[in-house]
C-alpha cells in the first residue's frame, strides 16, 4: 500500500469535493483532508498521475507535497521552530 501526500490549493468548503472525486478513483482506501494546510494524504494503490488528474478534473490545483510546503506552512502559521529556537 502506498501513501501519496498532495498539496491542493482550497478551502474548508472545498473539502467534501476533494473527497468525492477521490472516491471514484478506483485504488483509493483512504484520503485524509487536512484543509487548514491544504493537504491531501491518499493512501492505496492508485497512480500518482491519475489522482492529480482527477483533483484538476474538479477545478483545483493539485501538485505533490513537498518538505518545501511543510516549511512554508509553519511560516505563514508563525510557528517555525528550530532547535527549539522560535523566530517568531
Amino acid at each position: 500500500m502506498e501513501t501519496i501526500e498532495l498539496k491542493v490549493d482550497m478551502v474548508a468548503i472545498h473539502e467534501k469535493r476533494v473527497r468525492r472525486c477521490l472516491s471514484r478513483v478506483k485504488g483509493i482506501e483512504k484520503v485524509e483532508v487536512e484543509a487548514s494546510i491544504q493537504k491531501v494524504i491518499i493512501t492505496g494503490y492508485a497512480h500518482r498521475n491519475k489522482i492529480i488528474k482527477a483533483v484538476r478534473r474538479v477545478g483545483l490545483r493539485a501538485e505533490l507535497w513537498s518538505p518545501q510546503n511543510e516549511i512554508l506552512n509553519a511560516y505563514a502559521s508563525g510557528s517555525l521552530r528550530i532547535n527549539n529556537f522560535s523566530f517568531f
